[in-house]
């Protein structure tokens, strides 16, 4: 509960938090507050941490701050933003055409914080319009990730990273390119739980 939260997060060695995967969206609207209300400590929002702000997003949006990263896939990022979604979902009249890029650049301004758009490409953008796309495509193709729970391992690394002190846009940037990583070296059959396990041997072979 927000409570035992509350009494948890006074202890200031818990820097970085993730909430989401597995929450409930009832429980969510309980302790995204609490795990938000010190700008100093970093945040990760996924799964149920954005789709219990669905109907009154702007409420999320006020709340966040320059730590936070939000990952949303497709159906998420239209929860939360519902007008940018129907703009990249419109059938382009003229050019240029409104890009997943755009989209997310727009909802990272609105939100006030890094938004990671999930996805083959996987796009991550700051409020300031900084973006970078992690594409999955050609050699770096690994369809296998599109499993159940690899993104809430995504959000996992991510966390991680924010732990050890990476700015936002940086964690997301290099979480995104792990996840791929491990997904690629692991292979085909896959399932969430793989990830974190193949993350050493991927992290040995940079050293090497």
């Amino acid at each position: 509960g927000a409570a035992a939260l509350a009494e948890l997060l006074e202890d200031a060695r818990f820097n970085a938090l993730c909430l989401g995967p597995g929450l409930g969206t009832e429980r969510a609207r309980e302790l995204v507050p609490v795990a938000l209300g010190d700008p100093a400590r970093s945040v990760v929002l996924d799964a149920d941490a954005l789709t219990a702000f669905a109907e009154q997003p702007e409420e999320l949006f006020a709340m966040l701050h320059d730590r936070c990263v939000l990952t949303p896939h497709g159906g998420e990022f239209a929860r939360l933003f519902p007008d940018i979604a129907e703009k990249l979902n419109a059938k382009p009249t003229k050019g240029p055409a409104y890009s997943k890029v755009d989209a997310t650049r727009e909802a990272a301004a609105r939100a006030g914080c890094v938004v990671l758009y999930k996805g083959p490409d996987t796009v991550i953008a700051k409020p300031d319009g900084r973006c970078a796309v992690n594409s999955a495509h050609y050699d770096r193709a690994a369809p296998w990730l599109a499993t159940a729970g690899a993104g809430d391992v995504l959000a996992g690394f991510i966390t991680g990273l924010l732990a050890r002190r990476f700015s936002a846009m940086m964690a997301a940037e290099t979480a995104a390119w792990l996840h791929v990583e491990c997904a690629r070296s692991f292979g085909p059959g896959l399932i969430a739980e793989d990830l974190p396990e193949e993350l050493p041997k991927v992290l040995r072979a940079l050293a090497v």
